[in-house]
């Protein structure tokens, strides 16, 4: 399989893949960034593109912090976590971020870790499969900028606390809010097929070009 890479502007990913999807329907469009990029700096683009259900496949980066640009804090970041925007401890609850792009319309949505790597590897296949708008939040480990704050310093850490504090969608959805407290739930979280946007627009184009709305 060949392919093309293509640079974006920090936070501009969503809007130029967008572009490339429009212009190219027919290519495979795959976007690839971190939480601070995609649900902070791109946050409203990554919610209309879900809404428009542009057929491309996100895989988001969840490291809980923005990583490769100093440590700052993110839209995932925990309560209660130093950052080097927040010295004494972050105050704001974190996004689900998953969820929100659920909600928000996307055709297939999941959640995994770096820890879960062959249940990943399959949803990321079926991901790219799917028409339309689809979305992985992969729980992602980050020892030096987020792991050395929270006591996790080696990649083998932090795969460890995935490892011992994930929880699958089907055990999850019996447990209370207080015993999902710091636990990361697992899996697919929506499947559907609404019409996927270059169909829809290429579709009206077609009749607008017939005279039908004359």
């Amino acid at each position: 399989m060949k392919g093309v890479t293509l640079r974006s502007t920090h936070g501009g990913a969503i809007a130029f893949a967008t572009g490339v999807k429009v212009m190219q329907p027919d290519k495979h469009v795959v976007v690839i960034a971190g939480d601070g990029d995609l649900a902070g700096l791109c946050g409203n683009h990554l919610i209309h593109a879900a809404r428009r259900n542009v057929g491309i496949s996100v895989f988001l980066l969840n490291n809980f912090i923005y990583g490769m640009t100093g440590g700052q804090v993110s839209p995932t970041t925990p309560v209660g976590v130093r950052t080097t925007t927040s010295p004494y401890e972050n105050v704001e609850h974190p996004m689900n971020i998953a969820e929100v792009v659920a909600a928000a319309g996307a055709n297939y949505v999941a959640r995994w870790t770096t820890y879960h790597v062959f249940p990943l590897m399959e949803s990321m296949q079926n991901a790219m499969k799917k028409d339309g708008f689809s979305f992985i939040e992969i729980y992602t480990q980050c020892p030096t900028s987020y792991g050395r704050r929270v006591g996790l310093r080696k990649g083998d850490d932090h795969l460890r606390y995935f490892k011992e504090n994930s929880i699958r969608m089907e055990k999850a959805a019996g447990m209370s809010e207080e015993e999902l407290e710091g636990k990361f739930v697992i899996g697919k979280l929506i499947e559907r097929d609404r019409e996927e946007f270059t169909v829809s627009l290429n579709n009206l184009n077609d009749r607008v070009q017939k005279g039908e709305y004359r």
